[in-house]
């Protein structure tokens, strides 16, 4: 079989994301990173709590999976958090580790005496927070931006000036802190950050340019989602320029959180075709540790790593699942960890139970009585408004077969 940039054994994509004037449209960078800050901004989801050892084990997967960068927390939070980001420091991952800081010396020493790679300069830049939060005017975050952003490349770490709010900014008053930065002291890259997650993905990419620029500087795209638009966000950024996303595992992170680690990292090899390392069949055990050690619920239909994605109830293509599962599915279920699965209730058809019984070792039965058993299914799936379990259903052949 010849494949091409949109179908392989592992996945079947839309052929119009390659066509001309789409790809003509897209400003890609040579290279893209994921930081992935589950272990700050994850953790910040309202009742959640990761102890040291929490997060040294999901450092330890994040690495094996292939994230490039691990925001690993933010060390002024308390003795805990220093020391777990100073435990992830000694282990000699192939990730880099940032920290998370104000714009203070004191967080600055304290991501370098944790022995972290880089650290993420945060100072406020949306209108609403200058006014409302802060009173600052554009020179007073000028000013105390400067310093830190110097001192951090003085203490030999990678520094990303983070002015978060960034979607909401005056224009003028980000321009003037970006220039007004850069004229003293020269950050390693810029984050633009979608902190309420109310900017439209063309927006993102406008915002991207502007900051390339106005700085000539790389970008990082953190996104939130708090209008379900966090991944297209973050890859509109990537198509107009931005090197690296910032992600989160399960899209946790406040309110309705960030970026998926899971989508973002699946959506840049199939959608843009960056060729990585990304182990994604790894995705399954990333989320499910993350999810028992946050002990916070996710939708079964969760993108990507969701337990529903790929069961199918409706009869119809039935056969398909096991035979071609692209036919019904975009991603190939082992390519992400998963298994094809099909289950019983109101939508099942005749393939379904044959399946079923195929799947449970059961002797066929006559066309007859498999109609009548499927009546039956689908009867008892109307009536528990749900779906049949495997006992009821070995319940129901036993009687339909006397």
């Amino acid at each position: 079989m010849h494949y091409e940039p949109w179908r392989s054994e592992f996945w079947w994509t839309s052929p119009f994301n390659h066509v001309k004037e789409v790809r003509d449209g897209l400003d890609l960078p040579k290279t893209i990173g994921i930081h992935d800050a589950t272990l700050r901004d994850g953790e910040q989801t309202p009742g959640i709590v990761l102890r040291k050892e929490d997060k040294v084990r999901i450092a330890q997967k994040l690495a094996e999976v292939g994230v490039e960068r691990i925001e690993a927390g933010m060390p002024a939070v308390s003795t805990e958090d220093a020391q777990a980001v100073a435990e992830i420091c000694k282990l000699g991952l192939k990730s880099k580790v940032f920290t998370f800081a104000r714009a203070m010396r004191v967080d600055i020493d304290m991501a370098h005496d944790c022995g972290a790679d880089g650290v993420v300069i945060e100072v406020p830049i949306g209108e609403p927070k200058l006014i409302h939060q802060f009173g600052w005017t554009g020179q007073d975050v000028v000013n105390k931006s400067v310093d830190a952003v110097a001192y951090a490349k003085e203490r030999g770490l990678h520094a990303v000036f983070f002015p978060y709010d960034t979607t909401r900014a005056n224009p003028a008053v980000l321009e003037q802190v970006l220039k007004g930065v850069l004229a003293q002291s020269k950050p390693d890259s810029i984050g633009v950050v979608d902190t309420t997650g109310c900017a439209l993905p063309s927006a993102a990419a406008y915002l991207t340019r502007l900051v390339k620029r106005i700085t000539g500087l790389p970008v990082e795209i953190h996104t939130h989602n708090d209008l379900g638009l966090g991944v297209a966000t973050a890859l509109a950024a990537v198509a107009a320029g931005a090197e690296v996303v910032h992600t989160c595992v399960n899209g946790l992170g406040e309110r309705t959180g960030n970026a998926a680690l899971e989508e973002v990292m699946v959506c840049l090899k199939l959608l843009y075709g960056y060729e990585n390392q990304y182990k994604i069949d790894k995705l399954q055990e990333l989320s499910t540790l993350v999810r028992e050690l946050t002990r916070f619920p996710m939708a079964p239909n969760k993108p990507i790593v969701g337990s529903g994605n790929f069961v199918r109830e409706s009869g119809i293509g039935i056969d398909m699942v096991y035979k071609f599962p692209l036919a019904m599915f975009s991603l190939n279920p082992p390519f992400v960890g998963q298994a094809p699965r099909v289950v019983l209730g109101k939508k099942s058809g005749a393939g379904s139970i044959k399946q079923a019984m195929h799947d449970l070792g059961l002797d066929p039965l006559p066309d007859v009585e498999i109609e009548k058993l499927l009546q039956m299914v689908k009867n008892l799936g109307i009536e528990k408004r749900g779906l049949v379990s495997e006992e009821e259903f070995l319940d129901l052949y036993r009687k339909v077969r006397g």
